[in-house]
């Protein structure tokens, strides 16, 4: 692709950006290297910057599409849907940059491509998948339709991130994830290389922890290693703050001037420090050459890389040449758009378990209960757009039945001060809480995100309850968010009985002040207010009498995504908040039948609905037809379409310790894992039923750079039409190296009707079945036995073959079919 010129355009990229390094003067590249990078009127180069965020839409412009998050999008298994969720997202960019070129920059920073090793790792939202060849995938997938179909121009430059090795918040600038060879190679490398050797992604972001020791920011697997898997040329970008970590909070160089030296040094082009202000960045590039620590040769590079991208974007072009200008604002949420968001979302959604009870009759309709949390609302997280509309599963279900009752299932509270009571405007605006001599004081409903962790929300105008700056509490919040979320509190039980009422986000006790208002200012409990907490309602009690009414119970449970598990807060374990559990065992006692939709960014340990609940569904937090899919998918419009892509386990104590990066010594992962998961990976029921029979392959035997290919008949015996993923993985049987008990290499989806029979062809590369070699410096191939394990996920295998690796050449030989295996 590095050809020296381009048909469409007339000089390459590289061509022209070196074209203008030449012209350029030296503070003028020194300009281009932070992420608001300045304009160069007599060169005609504009300003520009990096980092739109594009996670699963654009994110924290305003309205746009809202697909499910990643690890939903990635349970579809459908790479084709993928791509085409990338390219709306891409689009839609394109949208909001043409609306506002200096502020919406078309450099976008997804996607995230850090295998999910630990579901506790509080950005698992973002990932795809535990496996880095499936992660790979699909996210080379989602790149490519954001970058375009173009031979020469980009729609957006994608970036994955975050280069390496980074899967814990918990103290993340400072902790060192180490990474032996094997684990570096086979794990952690692939699924980085993919989108970048397939030419989707043009970019890459660092991380922010140290690996083996070293900033990420310094790392020399920058040039050493992933640039080398492209001819094009590769920008990387720095986290926020994270250069000025490397003599900040990491402590790793002496000054701040060394720092920004040796990450340029090292293959940092773009610094993202001091958001807006370029000005340190070039004061300490520009020290740094005084001092003799970078040269003029250091910035060209990395000004070449940058002008490249830009050049490619067609940043540069003259007006009318760009083929992704000009497109029509009614794309933004547009029709179509709509339609892919409702169907990303209904092929994200993973049946768990289901004894018959699903899908609903629609013949009689049922009545139905839809209770608990997040039944009637869709969240938004760190990384979403705004939601131009949204639909709940209460909405849902309550189009296409006639009878549809909803309760939060929260207790409503009210909290009193001696004989006052706390008390809150009831506009919709809200405003500050006071404990006064009124009557009645104003409810609160109380929702447990788990950890003690409870938001109020307040019922006279149903908002929640923030601390402002100052610490004066208001119900003015239409819920927790925001980088620092200051609606969430713990109450501190007393043994008297009172209970103090403790502000997470600023660590400090909430008293009622001279005036009678709220503040969470106090920093020693012995000044708090203690307050008595009164039960106006069981939420619980009242959600399992609703239940009781009806005919099936819908219990949506799971996570507020800005709580307990997000971008700089790890999980401490995998439990259920203990009010949600209370709440699911009362309604399920009241009605057992009863089906649980899990609504959350990462697995939770549900061994109790697991045992007890006739159907358990999951989904990510589905966007705006969120309540549309899943309603679909319960009454059996459509079958639930999604395949878990980590393993769920029964407990935290079956995961090594967070900051453990080593999955093959510490037997993680679906790969490595010996224990009984509670819902394996690759595992998704369907409404179908399907047989698999008559597993063949190709050829016995395979060579280096060779591939085979597996096929197996698979049947629809069940009475609907169904959607199945067929799934191939394999298992060395010998070898000098611990090796996965089993490994994704292929899998297709397949839609079949009734008693329909499909013959499935999967594929196997020889060069994918290789082992890093420390000693070697590569990977090794070896001599030996490879099981085939095809079935509907990596515990549930179906059929059996084997094919055996020669690395010694053969004399040719004809290939005929051979039967290898059968069923089981």
């Amino acid at each position: 692709m590095n050809d020296p010129t381009d048909r469409a355009t007339g000089p390459s990229p590289e061509a022209h950006a070196d074209d203008l390094l030449a012209r350029l003067t030296l503070p003028e590249k020194i300009g281009l290297l932070h992420q608001w990078q300045a304009p160069v009127p007599r060169l005609g180069l504009p300003g520009f910057r990096t980092g739109t965020e594009a996670l699963h839409g654009v994110a924290w412009l305003g309205p746009a599409t809202v697909f499910p998050q990643v690890v939903g999008l990635a349970s579809s298994w459908n790479p084709d849907l993928v791509r085409a969720v990338g390219d709306a997202v891409g689009t839609e960019v394109r949208v909001k940059h043409q609306a506002d070129p200096a502020g919406v920059g078309l450099n976008v920073w997804a996607p995230v491509v850090n295998p999910l090793r630990d579901p506790r790792w509080g950005r698992n939202e973002e990932g795809w998948s535990e496996d880095p060849w499936l992660t790979g995938r699909l996210a080379t997938a989602y790149a490519t339709g954001l970058r375009g179909d173009h031979p020469h121009r980009l729609r957006t430059a994608p970036t994955v991130k975050h280069f390496l090795g980074y899967n814990n918040e918990t103290d993340r600038a400072t902790t060192s994830s180490d990474l032996p060879p094997r684990v570096l190679h086979e794990y952690e490398l692939p699924a980085f290389r993919a989108p970048l050797a397939a030419g989707a992604a043009v970019a890459v972001m660092a991380s922010y922890n140290l690996v083996d020791g070293v900033p990420a920011h310094l790392s020399p697997l920058l040039n050493d290693e992933l640039r080398r898997w492209t001819t094009d040329e590769v920008m990387v970008v720095g986290d926020a703050g994270a250069v000025t970590n490397i003599a900040g909070v990491q402590g790793h160089l002496p000054d701040h001037v060394t720092g920004f030296a040796a990450a340029l040094r090292a293959g940092i082009d773009n610094f993202t420090e001091d958001d807006t202000d370029s000005a340190p960045t070039v004061r300490r590039i520009t020290e740094a050459l005084q001092r003799g620590l970078v040269d003029e040769s250091d910035v060209d590079r990395a000004v070449r890389r940058i002008l490249t991208v830009r050049i490619r974007l067609g940043d540069l072009d003259p007006p009318g040449q760009d083929p992704f200008a000009g497109v029509s604002p009614d794309a933004l949420d547009s029709p179509a758009h709509r339609d892919l968001a409702r169907e990303a979302a209904r092929q994200s959604i993973v049946l768990l378990d289901n004894d018959g009870l699903l899908p609903l009759p629609t013949r009689t309709p049922p009545r139905v209960a839809v209770l608990g949390p997040l039944a009637d609302t869709v969240h938004e997280d760190w990384y979403s757009g705004t939601l131009p509309y949204a639909v709940t599963v209460r909405e849902g279900l309550a189009r296409e039945l006639p009878t549809v009752t909803h309760h939060c299932g929260a207790d409503r509270i009210a909290l009193r001060v001696g004989d006052r009571y706390v008390r809150c405007p009831r506009s919709s605006e809200g405003g500050p809480l006071t404990a006064d001599d009124g009557r009645d004081g104003t409810w609160f409903d109380v929702f447990d995100w788990g950890q003690d962790v409870v938001a109020l929300r307040a019922v006279a105008n149903g908002r929640h309850v923030g601390a402002a700056d100052d610490g004066a509490l208001a119900n003015d919040r239409p819920g927790p968010g925001g980088w620092i979320v200051r609606e969430t509190f713990r109450f501190r039980h007393r043994p008297d009985g009172t209970a103090l009422l403790h502000h997470l986000a600023t660590d400090a006790y909430v008293r009622v002040d001279e005036g009678g208002r709220l503040r969470a200012d106090a920093t020693d409990p012995d000044t708090a207010t203690a307050f008595t907490v009164e039960l106006v309602a069981d939420g619980a009690a009242e959600a399992a009498a609703l239940a009781d009414s009806a005919d099936v119970a819908v219990v949506v449970l799971g996570n507020h995504p800005m709580v307990n598990g997000r971008e700089t807060e790890d999980r401490v374990d995998l439990a259920l908040p203990a009010g949600q559990e209370r709440l699911l065992r009362a309604v399920h006692a009241a009605n057992p039948q009863t089906v649980l939709v899990l609504t959350s960014s990462y697995p939770y340990a549900v061994g109790w609905a697991h045992e007890h609940l006739p159907a358990v569904l999951w989904s990510a937090h589905g966007g705006q037809e969120h309540g549309t899919a899943l309603a679909q998918v319960l009454l059996g419009v459509a079958d639930p379409g999604g395949r878990l892509t980590q393993t769920w386990y029964p407990d935290a104590a079956d995961l090594p310790d967070l900051l453990d990066y080593d999955v093959i010594g510490a037997d993680s992962t679906y790969l490595y894992y010996r224990g009984e998961p509670l819902y394996p990976f690759g595992h998704g029921l369907s409404y179908a039923r399907f047989d698999y029979a008559d597993l063949r392959v190709d050829s016995p035997t395979v060579s280096a750079g060779d591939e085979v290919e597996v096929s197996v008949e698979v049947t629809n015996t069940g009475d609907r039409e169904g959607e199945e993923i067929v799934q191939l993985y394999t298992r060395q049987r010998r070898s000098r190296v611990k090796q996965p008990l089993r490994q994704l290499r292929d899998f297709t989806r397949v839609t079949l009707a009734p008693g329909q029979r499909r013959t499935v062809t999967l594929r196997l590369r020889a060069d994918d079945l290789t082992w890093w070699d420390e000693q070697r410096g590569g990977p090794v191939l070896e001599d030996a036995t490879h099981t085939l394990l095809v079935g509907r996920s990596a515990r549930d295998i179906r059929a059996v073959g084997a094919v055996t690796v020669r690395t010694r050449a053969a004399a040719p030989r004809p290939r005929p079919a051979v039967a290898a295996g059968g069923t089981r």
